[in-house]
């Protein structure tokens, strides 16, 4: 490994491409091109905010997995990547956003140079970070390749987290607490919503002791009174009012991974129709968590 320290251990990571490639041997692919930021972050470590340009893991059947992305962002890759700076490669800002030009173009050469012109291919087909356009170029500048659908073969190996995985999880579960706490804290009429989430986004990013917080998934979801109708409202500069609910929907995040809660606060005497509401989210709460066991799934928690 390169990397400095790296987040996780070597055995976790071959246990990662163990997984991922015994999927793809049943999918019949030679090649894998991971474009989903988590699940290059999940095979090689990369850490980066360069989501908006072209970028991705290329893995194949044997040997290191390969990051590609602007040349910029593979510094990046070569202070976060585990693997050998050979096997972190970089196109030219002429590719970026032009018209005549496609960074898919480069990673066919790649793939071309390492005898992948006539693999099976796999692409995360509905992925907000592979365009229509870009497999368009990447199937036209291929055309002896077969390429399948490979959406969520990555998540999938994701799903059940081990015991590295885990300790990072309960790290980001004490920055939760936290976070939420300050949220329950400083709520009160005449609090401008701005002003809390900046107190919430202060607790989560300082974390909790020696473990600093890394920037979440989503914004603080803070809406009150009838914006609490609807879902996925951000934060205005409104005072928080009496006689008004606010529901949080935050998260702490330890080096990406995170431990999502959500609570509502009522400034002043709660309604009998919000108790009676409370009630039964507690017993539908309490009757899941005894369902959650293992030998069942995931339907018998929701009935």
């Amino acid at each position: 490994m390169t990397h400095q320290i790296p987040p996780f251990t070597a055995p976790e990571y071959d246990r990662r491409l163990a997984k991922t490639r015994a999927e793809m041997t049943v999918r019949g692919l030679d090649v894998l091109i991971a474009t989903d930021p988590s699940n290059q972050a999940w095979l090689t470590g990369y850490d980066g905010w360069s989501f908006y340009v072209h970028q991705g893991v290329i893995l194949t059947m044997e040997g290191e997995p390969i990051w590609w992305g602007r040349y910029m962002d593979m510094m990046g890759g070569r202070r976060t990547c585990w693997m050998d700076h050979a096997n972190i490669l970089g196109y030219g800002d002429h590719f970026v956003q032009s018209t005549e030009i496609h960074p898919m173009q480069d990673l066919a050469v790649h793939l071309k140079t390492r005898g992948l012109g006539t693999a099976r291919i796999g692409v995360e087909m509905e992925n907000y970070y592979y365009s229509a356009k870009a497999h368009d170029v990447l199937r036209t500048a291929l055309p002896d390749a077969k390429f399948s659908d490979a959406t969520g073969l990555v998540n999938w190996q994701r799903l059940i987290k081990s015991d590295e995985e885990t300790r990072f999880i309960r790290k980001a579960a004490l920055i939760t607490e936290k976070v939420m706490q300050v949220a329950l804290d400083r709520a009160e009429p005449g609090v401008r919503k701005n002003d809390l989430v900046a107190d919430i986004m202060h607790a989560g990013i300082t974390g909790v002791d020696d473990d600093w917080g890394d920037y979440p998934a989503i914004v603080p979801l803070t809406p009150s009174g009838l914006d609490a109708t609807a879902a996925h409202l951000t934060w205005n500069g409104d005072q928080m009012r009496s006689g008004e609910a606010t529901f949080f929907e935050l998260s702490g995040c330890y080096r990406r991974y995170h431990a999502p809660l959500c609570r509502t606060i009522y400034l002043g005497t709660p309604p009998q129709e919000m108790l009676d509401a409370e009630k039964a989210q507690l017993e539908g709460i309490d009757a899941g968590l005894q369902a959650a066991r293992t030998g069942n799934r995931t339907c018998d928690i929701a009935n």
